[in-house]
């Protein structure tokens, strides 16, 4: 009996929740949270759908697979025509966002 309580804790403890998906390494919590931060901070210059035609933002589907260059960008802005967002997102949100494009990816 012991040995049954036991298994089925560890079960739990290592099953992520209901609903729960991976996407490139990452679950569904982290895309759903990247999509919300992605919405609210990020779609009005890039598109609600990560492309936004008729703008100088690129196609973030097509973003190369370069997680060090996304969180520099993000954080640092380009070329003065992406502003920083270093102060205003934290990391945890910049890996949501992450997350989220990685999710939405057509190479």
């Amino acid at each position: 009996m012991y040995f049954a309580a036991v298994a089925m804790t560890a079960t739990a403890l290592t099953t992520r929740p209901a609903g729960a998906q991976q996407y490139a390494g990452v679950d569904q919590v982290q895309v759903d949270h990247g999509k919300a931060t992605f919405a609210h901070n990020c779609s009005h210059c890039h598109g609600p759908n990560m492309v936004n035609p008729g703008t100088i933002t690129p196609d973030l589907r097509q973003f190369p697979d370069d997680k060090e260059r996304f969180f520099t960008t993000v954080k640092s802005g380009k070329n003065g025509k992406m502003p920083p967002w270093g102060d205003l997102l934290s990391d945890d949100e910049i890996a949501s966002l992450w997350a989220y494009l990685l999710s939405r990816r057509n190479p």
